[in-house]
């Protein structure tokens, strides 16, 4: 019996243990989250009025560009997989991953050649593990992604886009990552970045301003509207690629912080079942030793009263 209380005590301190740990994580995601929804906001002007630019630009010009141009038939397309660095946070490296194959099979369906690129280990790992063949990927910088992190994944994709098919580069370019919706609720979702839907961007920038009472403004072309778009155009793909890291990183966080929380409350209830058998088993061992010694005294009486 003293074994097994020995056992309990040493599970409830390892359990205990592992309790703070993930209590202490789950205060650092919770945290991290507030900065990062502000990095989010921050980053969501630069991305409307760049794409209201590029958009004006394509619309407002005869100018045809490998990056708005559509290909009447498309047959190579690059999809670019978020997800995370560490583990420790529920699905949410799993659901990115899970959208990201459904967007290929649906791609696939359509007899569209598909090059994987990857942000984080998670994805990597998986990749590595069906031995898929990946064309690039980066690891490093998931939960907390800067401009440039964004500039590097953006330059190889951009390439790929004005490449020419024959020579491997690819005709559309779509993202998968985790769009953080609330801090309960994290959607995977998946986004054609390339080429530019100008119909679709520039009825959504004509709603938003004349929502807001707006009034467009009118674009001079210095030193032309290709020249401009040259410049325009790697920019817009370098802030939706950012801004989707950002709300990556909150989702999670914010998913990092729910898997810790739920750990931390499973350890708790695991605490005080383990004490409730503890204290069982002490008290058995007490009620056991309290037998003992009433039988050895009942033993003696009778002992001594036999040689009476």
């Amino acid at each position: 019996m003293g074994a097994q209380l020995r056992v309990y005590k040493r599970r409830i301190k390892s359990v205990t243990a592992t309790k703070k740990i993930t209590k202490a994580m789950e205060m650092i995601a919770a945290s991290r989250i507030v900065k990062a929804q502000r990095q989010v906001a921050a980053s969501g002007p630069y991305a409307t009025e760049l794409t209201r630019a590029v958009t004006a630009v394509a619309t407002g010009s005869n100018t045809k560009h490998a990056l708005t141009t559509e290909v009447e038939s498309p047959t190579r397309v690059a999809v670019l997989l978020i997800t995370s660095d560490r583990g420790l946070a529920g699905g949410y490296s799993s659901n990115a991953i899970k959208a990201a194959d459904r967007l290929t099979e649906r791609l696939r369906s359509e007899g569209k050649e598909v090059d994987s690129y990857l942000v984080g280990r998670k994805a990597v790992a998986y990749y590595n593990f069906r031995e898929r063949k990946v064309v690039e990927s980066w690891t490093g910088f998931t939960d907390q992604p800067s401009y440039g992190d964004a500039k590097a994944i953006a330059a190889p994709l951009i390439a790929a886009v004005q490449q020419d098919t024959a020579e491997g580069g690819v005709d559309e370019l779509h993202i998968v990552f985790t769009e953080f919706v609330s801090m309960m609720l994290q959607s995977p979702v998946d986004n054609r970045l390339l080429p530019l839907s100008l119909d679709a961007e520039a009825l959504e920038a004509q709603e938003e301003s004349h929502g807001k009472g707006e009034i467009l403004p009118l674009y001079d072309f210095e030193p032309s509207a290709e020249g401009v778009l040259d410049a325009l155009l790697p920019r817009y793909v370098e802030s939706r690629i950012y801004n989707a890291l950002l709300q990556a990183a909150a989702s999670e966080h914010a998913a990092r912080r729910r898997a810790m929380k739920s750990a931390t409350d499973n350890a708790g209830d695991l605490v005080k079942k383990l004490s409730r058998l503890a204290n069982a088993a002490r008290q058995a061992e007490i009620t056991q030793e309290i037998s003992e010694i009433v039988g050895g005294a009942s033993a003696l009486a009778d002992a001594s009263a036999g040689s009476d």
